[in-house]
């Protein structure tokens, strides 16, 4: 929280992430949400809680979603990331909220006709893909076992909480821009965290025998790669 001071904006928002992205998606306690929440509403802060992948964390500790909401005076969903819908996210907060929301995306142009499509899209994932968020975090256990036992590469197993498995490059020396290029033209995603680690995550589209390939896929890249040295 910034010091009073004349020459800054006071502090009024605090934002939670969960599960969090750069943390390897890893869950926020729901312990910790509730001091947080005390502590904002001692000094009359807001909380928003970004819950793009909150799913992720519904599924993996059992807590109900309508208590995470419990804790935040505003929330955001994802409805196309690990539900798969084709786009998609949701606002949720009091109904004055949500009506300056509106206006606000009136102001800015935020609107699309027709919407009904992708909403339907959507729905259905809420109705059917939850629950199946426990394969992708199953999938992403596997592939952070495999890679574990790759040389050069350094793996936290016990860190998989969700659908993300970070890697760590620095045992091999590479370069993790240069890794994900040739993952990539191989046919495999990632993306660089930083200059020795990358993040691949599970979802909708992949399977466990894609495990299976992508862990072969990996160690090949990996070789390739150290050989050019």
């Amino acid at each position: 929280m910034r010091a009073h001071d004349h020459h800054f904006p006071p502090t009024s928002l605090v934002l939670i992430e969960n599960t969090h992205n750069r943390a390897g998606g890893a869950i926020v306690p729901l312990e910790n949400m509730q001091q947080i929440y005390r502590f904002t509403r001692k000094h009359r802060l807001a909380l928003h809680l970004d819950g793009a992948r909150l799913w992720n964390a519904h599924v993996a500790t059992g807590i109900p979603l309508a208590e995470y909401g419990r804790w935040c005076d505003s929330l955001t969903v994802c409805l196309s990331k690990g539900l798969g819908a084709p786009a998609g996210s949701v606002l949720m907060g009091s109904r004055e909220f949500i009506d300056q929301a509106h206006r606000y995306r009136k102001m800015w142009g935020g609107g699309m006709r027709q919407i009904g499509i992708l909403a339907a899209a959507g729905l259905y994932a809420l109705d059917h893909h939850i629950n199946r968020l426990t394969t992708d975090h199953k999938n992403a256990k596997k592939l952070a076992h495999k890679l574990a036992k790759l040389p050069g590469l350094r793996v936290d197993i016990d860190a998989v909480q969700t659908n993300m498995v970070m890697v760590d490059l620095d045992p091999c020396g590479l370069k993790s821009t240069d890794l994900v290029v040739t993952l990539k033209e191989k046919g495999l995603a990632a993306i660089a965290v930083n200059p020795w680690r990358i993040r691949m995550v599970t979802h909708l589209g992949v399977s466990s025998q894609d495990i299976d390939r992508a862990a072969v896929i990996l160690e090949k890249s990996i070789n390739q790669l150290i050989n050019k040295k």
